[in-house]
């Protein structure tokens, strides 16, 4: 990193380690941070010509900003991807800026780009059910069946990330009524764990040629090390071309249908949230508009007059 000086190297490495302590932001947000400052260092070096330490960083000016994201769209990177970089190198600023003790105001006040957001594509409910039957189906081996099986009922049925689900331990079997996932930055909550995702755990398990022991993972590959989540991709991936179903049907997306079925069923949006993790109710609220844009669907198809 010969555009930035190693001072400059240093105090970068000082704020991850702060962001990855005391924010307790998860890893690849840390990966991310670091690409996205990292990049916005290195236009300035060549905007500046001049390699970047505290001192340049402190000068930097509206212009530069304006420069440097208008660089970013010139060379095809979406709105939604340079906001998300906006936003860690603001973030950067804020605590350089209160460590080193100058003004950040040109950074902090610059605008992101404004992009419309992605809405939760779902699955149907009777796709969802199809998707998880016909995994069911896929592996020769049954104990692989039934494990790719479970993982995709967790999924649907308890609203899990697949690295959540991936997570589990052999302490965790057989699965109670609820669990404590610990997910997206360390943030824990309470899951409840459907019947129907408790017997296909304890199916799984019954047929695992591998001893269950507290600290293995749960769900184990083939070779009986820890399953990775490729492997509940490219079975999703197949059974979506079995059934026909869009690009969309991904193993996210059966998270996307639990939140969406329970809110489509009058499930409480504060509740959902809960369930879901998420840290802020404005990222569940997309479920919303999802449900809305569901119900205009059907108008326009059904009343007479639309």
């Amino acid at each position: 990193m010969a555009f930035i000086s190693p001072a400059l190297t240093a105090t970068l490495d000082h704020w991850l380690n702060h962001e990855r302590a005391l924010t307790g932001v998860a890893e690849n947000t840390i990966v991310a941070y670091r690409a996205d400052v990292l990049g916005f260092m290195a236009f300035l070096t060549q905007h500046n010509g001049d390699a970047q330490g505290l001192g340049p960083l402190a000068r930097v000016t509206l212009s530069d900003m304006r420069a440097w994201m208008a660089h970013e769209r010139g060379r095809g990177v979406a709105a939604r991807s340079l906001a998300r970089s906006l936003s860690a190198v603001k973030s950067f600023y804020r605590w350089l800026a209160a460590r080193e003790g100058f003004e950040p105001t040109a950074v902090l006040s610059t605008r992101a780009p404004k992009f419309q957001p992605k809405l939760p594509r779902p699955l149907s409910a009777p796709a969802a059910s199809d998707m998880i039957d016909q995994i069911g189906l896929q592996a020769r081996d049954p104990w692989v069946a039934t494990r790719d099986a479970a993982v995709v009922t967790l999924l649907y049925g308890c609203g899990l990330r697949i690295s959540e689900a991936l997570s589990l331990q052999g302490r965790d079997a057989p699965l109670p009524p609820v669990l404590r996932i610990t997910g997206k930055g360390g943030k824990e909550r309470i899951v409840p764990v459907l019947e129907i995702a408790r017997d296909a755990v304890a199916a799984y398990l019954r047929l695992c040629p591998y001893e269950k022991t507290a600290d293995a993972p749960l769900f184990r590959a083939v070779r009986g090390g820890p399953l990775a989540p490729r492997a509940i991709q490219k079975v999703v991936e197949q059974t979506r071309l079995q059934l026909g179903l869009p690009a969309t049907a991904t193993p996210h997306a059966l998270r996307h249908s639990f939140a969406t079925h329970l809110m489509a069923a009058g499930g409480d949006l504060r509740c959902i949230q809960e369930l879901l993790g998420h840290a802020s109710l404005s990222t569940t609220q997309a479920y919303t508009a999802v449900d809305a844009a569901q119900l205009m669907a059907v108008y326009d198809r059904a009343h007479p007059k639309a």
